[in-house]
């Protein structure tokens, strides 16, 4: 691609992020506004919202590029991905909603009456946060390298500046404006060159992409391995969603219940929708840029295709058009990461008494993203698709768990709940870490690079197990936190804990 296409694809979209952000800091004044937008936004604006942050890296780019080197199969990762908010819809939206929380160790706090929990789980939001913050800067500097030439570490910086502006300078009020607009500069992105591709393909007779038995089969393989790989990404991403961080806080920013269940349908549609097209763009990859995968490429797939498939003027500006996209995908994802991170933080900040709550997250979204960025900037890059699933694996072990009973059993204690967030958190932690240090192989490998099929049992074993033989300790208030959780608005309780 021409670099100065590049540029002033990455450019517009810096600046049209810069701008839209600014507008959320005129309308920004109290707490409520910088931590859930004052609780106003409605199903249609947050759904667009959702997209935007959830269609990350891993989605822009990552599939494709599984597809292309890995088979049909991968399939599963935008499906799973897509299914997480079914079941969001199904067991959390509408009650976590009514919980009046801001974050999830709020939550917790308020289900459960304990601090040890609400401390757990701050740092695992923060965890989750730097473990799904890390790929989207190194798929921006993918991205810079790839269309400018210029270090991978400048479109690293870059983005993370950015993001840092915008939460500071508006905090959810700013991040929902900017992640709704870049949805739809994602899919357009995807979608317009599409016609284009297709028609280039159709028109100069090359054949269907052609490609080895282990491109159609689970993960590669035909044994026990490919089928453990396979439901330990579905359980990964079916529960994984509904314990992410900054999907999760979404939530709190609907009117109501009933809006937070309609804002989870209008957000399967539009996910349903946007999946459709990277698989496009990894069988077209099968055909006319195969050659990316020995080069330890595959991820730049869909960048490369407008240039090779159709080249010229034309070429060039639709692969500046998917540049646009792909840096949305960076800049949203990360800054509702960012947010979720800065939220919780930035409450622990205010409690010591010698800053206010705004001011907390501010100083909390300047901090919080220095780690990821080191880890970026310096940790060997792994496919994006796969580094985003260790993040869905450790919140399906510890959120999922904790959310999904402390919603509908009454017999989760604070004592269960640390017990299956610390000893799912390490099972799901530590998996990643041996990965990408050591890269065991044979099954312990397996197990380490898909841990969700066994870890996410063992959180939910733990809260369970210790909750019942702590029952003495289950929260004098639960039958009043119940009745909140799950008595639609309309109807008139006291609601008060």
């Amino acid at each position: 691609m021409n670099s100065t296409y590049g540029v002033v694809a990455i450019t517009l979209v810096a600046l049209a992020t810069l701008i839209i952000g600014a507008f959320g800091l005129r309308v920004s004044r109290t707490t409520s506004d910088f931590y859930v937008a004052s609780r106003s936004v409605s199903p249609v604006l947050n759904s667009s919202a959702i997209g935007g942050e959830y269609l990350s890296a891993a989605s822009f780019l990552g599939v494709a590029g599984l597809v292309l080197a890995h088979g049909a199969d991968m399939l599963w990762y935008p499906i799973g991905w897509t299914t997480g908010y079914l079941m969001l819809l199904v067991f959390v939206a509408a009650p976590l909603r009514r919980s009046g929380a801001y974050t999830i160790p709020d939550f917790a706090q308020v289900r459960l009456q304990s601090v040890g929990v609400r401390r757990i789980a701050t740092l695992l939001v923060v965890g989750v946060g730097w473990l799904y913050l890390m790929p989207q800067f190194q798929g921006a500097g993918l991205t810079m390298r790839t269309v400018t030439g210029a270090p991978g570490w400048v479109g690293t910086v870059l983005v993370a500046a950015i993001v840092v502006i915008n939460v500071v300078s508006g905090g959810m009020r700013s991040i929902t404006f900017v992640q709704a607009f870049q949805y739809w500069l994602k899919l357009t992105a995807l979608l317009v060159p599409v016609f284009f591709l297709l028609h280039a393909w159709t028109s100069d007779g090359r054949p269907s992409p052609v490609a080895p038995d282990a491109w159609f089969s689970p993960f590669g393989v035909s044994d026990a391995t490919g089928l453990y790989a396979t439901y330990s990404v579905l359980i990964a991403t079916f529960l994984g969603t509904m314990g992410l961080p900054h999907v999760v806080v979404r939530f709190y920013t609907n009117p109501d219940g009933h809006a937070a269940r309609r804002t989870t349908l209008i957000v399967l549609a539009l996910l349903g929708g946007f999946y459709l097209l990277p698989t496009i763009y990894g069988v077209l990859g099968r055909i006319y840029a195969s050659d990316l995968v020995a080069a330890d490429r595959a991820d730049a797939v869909v960048l490369e295709l407008p240039s090779r498939m159709i080249g010229g003027t034309a070429g060039e500006l639709l692969g500046a058009l998917l540049t646009a996209g792909a840096f949305g995908a960076f800049l949203s994802t990360s800054s509702g990461l960012t947010m979720s991170i800065a939220g919780v933080v930035g409450q622990g900040l205010a409690r010591t008494g010698r800053i206010s709550t705004i001011a907390g997250l501010r100083l909390a979204a300047v901090g919080c993203v220095v780690v990821p960025l080191v880890l970026a900037l310096s940790a060997d890059r792994l496919p994006v698709a796969n580094s985003v699933t260790f993040a869905f694996a450790l919140a399906a072990s510890t959120f999922c768990p904790l959310l999904v009973l402390g919603i509908w059993w009454r017999g989760l204690t604070a004592a269960g709940a640390i017990a299956g967030l610390i000893g799912g958190g390490l099972c799901a932690g530590v998996a990643p870490v041996l990965t990408i240090a050591r890269q065991p192989e044979g099954w312990f490998g397996l197990l380490m690079s898909q841990p969700a099929a066994w870890s996410v049992p063992v959180g939910f074993a733990l809260m369970i197990g210790v909750s019942l033989l702590t029952r003495a300790d289950i929260p004098t208030n639960v039958a009043r936190t119940m009745v909140r959780l799950h008595t639609p608005e309309r109807i008139d309780v006291d609601r008060r804990f």
